[in-house]
């Protein structure tokens, strides 16, 4: 049987064990201050280190988050802990890319700690966009100085462009299909580059041109050996020829055919070619009271004169046949031929030879002089 004092002993300690337990409880539970990405709220946790608060607010931190003070630092009431997420930040300036964790939840906070400024830079985002947990894709073009020849005029210029071609567009420059960019469009802008636009124009005309006849011989025997006669007039063709001619900043580079198509086809000249034996030099003559040779033998007294005559006559072409009804280089009418004996050689004069058709006029200049030529 427990004595009344025992029942009084095992009250005091119970009183003590539950006076310990209060105690100790009061001790876990603290008021802390929290900053998640920038967001602040206060908790009540039991606990006795930062990573305890953590885990009591359901925060899960990842490699490259940043947790102040560190997650094994002992925490007292009335304490501040800071945590800052990882973000995934590809970042790509002037074409050159890499992939990199920020904790900063700005574009602007982001460039700041990266030491970008960014100044007269182009932004594919706002320096405002918030940076998500799922991370951001940023590009940048930074200001270059650019020099441009365009027009005759050179120009030096500030822009933030990637390329020649953004770089052109953002300097109001227009392009032709046609125009010549040296460096090319598609180039990679770099400060200080210096960009060449030559103008590049084509016209094409057409022009139409002669195609020459050319001549087919034919023998025949109406002809003395040596005697030549036209029998069908050479004509000229036509071609009609596209050209294109290429301009480059106001003068010709170059002219080209491009194509050419016949109009006219050319029509060519019959010339007949005697092979008839010449009569004998030999042949009697007779002389008449003026001293003049006749017959069939040949007279080439005033030659000279006749030449000049037959010049103007018929431009010195002793076979000329233009259907007047005048014949070869003096002009003859057939009747005025055969009359002074050209019968002795030709049945027409344009079918005698030169030193023939002299022959001839000496005879009729025996009884006319030179009267019965214009051109004498």
């Amino acid at each position: 049987m427990i004595s009344r004092n025992a029942k009084i002993l095992a009250a005091a300690g119970a009183a003590i064990v539950l006076t310990g337990g209060a105690v100790g409880a009061a001790q876990l539970d603290k008021t802390v201050n929290l900053s998640v990405d920038g967001k602040a709220t206060t908790a009540h946790v039991f606990g006795s280190t930062v990573g305890d608060v953590l885990d009591s607010q359901g925060i899960a931190v990842k490699k490259g988050d940043v947790v102040v003070p560190a997650a094994a630092t002992a925490i007292s009431d009335g304490d501040t802990i800071t945590v800052k997420y990882a973000r995934l930040l590809t970042l790509t300036v002037d074409g050159k890319t890499r992939t990199l964790r920020t904790t900063e939840t700005t574009v602007d906070g982001a460039l700041l700690a990266l030491g970008l400024r960014g100044e007269g830079a182009r932004l594919s985002v706002s320096r405002s966009q918030t940076i998500g947990r799922q991370g951001l894709t940023l590009t940048i073009v930074t200001p270059k100085a650019v020099t441009v020849t365009v027009d005759g005029r050179t120009t030096t210029k500030t822009v933030a462009a990637a390329t020649v071609g953004e770089a052109l567009t953002q300097l109001g420059v227009r392009l032709a299909k046609t125009d010549k960019v040296n460096p090319p469009v598609t180039t990679r802008l770099a400060s200080g580059a210096k960009v060449v636009v030559q103008r590049v124009q084509t016209k094409e005309k057409k022009v139409t041109e002669s195609i020459a006849y050319g001549t087919t011989k034919k023998k025949t025997n109406d002809l003395y050996t040596g005697q030549t006669k036209v029998s069908r007039a050479g004509v000229d063709g036509q071609r009609v020829v596209t050209v294109r001619t290429t301009v480059v900043d106001g003068k010709v580079v170059s002219t080209k055919e491009i194509s050419a198509k016949v109009t006219k086809q050319p029509v060519d000249r019959i010339l007949l070619v005697g092979t008839k034996e010449r009569p004998s030099a030999t042949t009697t003559t007779t002389t008449s009271s003026s001293g003049s040779s006749s017959g069939a033998g040949l007279n080439l007294a005033r030659a000279d004169m006749w030449d000049r005559i037959a010049q103007c006559e018929s431009g010195g072409n002793w076979h000329i046949n233009t259907g007047n009804g005048y014949y070869g280089g003096l002009q003859f009418l057939t009747s005025t031929w055969l009359g002074a004996g050209g019968g002795d050689f030709a049945s027409r004069a344009d079918l005698a030879s030169r030193e023939e058709q002299i022959t001839v006029a000496n005879r009729l200049y025996e009884t006319s002089g030179t009267s019965p030529w214009s051109c004498a």
